[in-house]
């Protein structure tokens, strides 16, 4: 790892979950809740400014979603902390995924993005 990445290294982690109760199969709404906890590894404080969002169904549509920070915030993470939030998702078929990134600015003025890892959103038994 080069000394540029580990000054500014974002690590991301998602726990996506299948929300029964705000579903209706029989009307193609699956929702889904994702938390995110996104990890500052590196060595300076850096701001979530902005996500962008790659959501894609099982019959293959793709949908993009761009926004200013996270749910509301754009946090502030120093070295060796962390940020959690949940939020969610609503398909029309019983699996996806999403991926994504989010745009940083760290506290020295440096533009940087960390990667969203791709994850499946399914309903409990769909996969096997």
């Amino acid at each position: 790892m080069s000394d540029e990445q580990e000054r500014y290294c974002i690590e991301v982690d998602v726990d996506p979950a299948y929300v029964a109760d705000q579903s209706d199969p029989a009307e193609d709404r699956y929702v889904f809740s994702y938390t995110i906890t996104i990890k500052n590894l590196g060595a300076v404080t850096a701001q979530v400014v902005s996500r962008h969002w790659v959501i894609t169904d099982g019959s293959g549509h793709e949908r993009e979603v761009r926004g200013e920070g996270v749910v509301g915030e754009q946090p502030r993470i120093k070295p060796g902390e962390g940020f959690r939030y949940t939020s969610g998702a609503i398909l029309e078929t019983p699996v996806g995924s999403m991926h994504g990134s989010y745009h940083l600015v760290a506290e020295d003025g440096t533009v940087f993005n960390a990667d969203i890892p791709a994850f499946t959103l399914a309903v409990p038994h769909t996969l096997h």
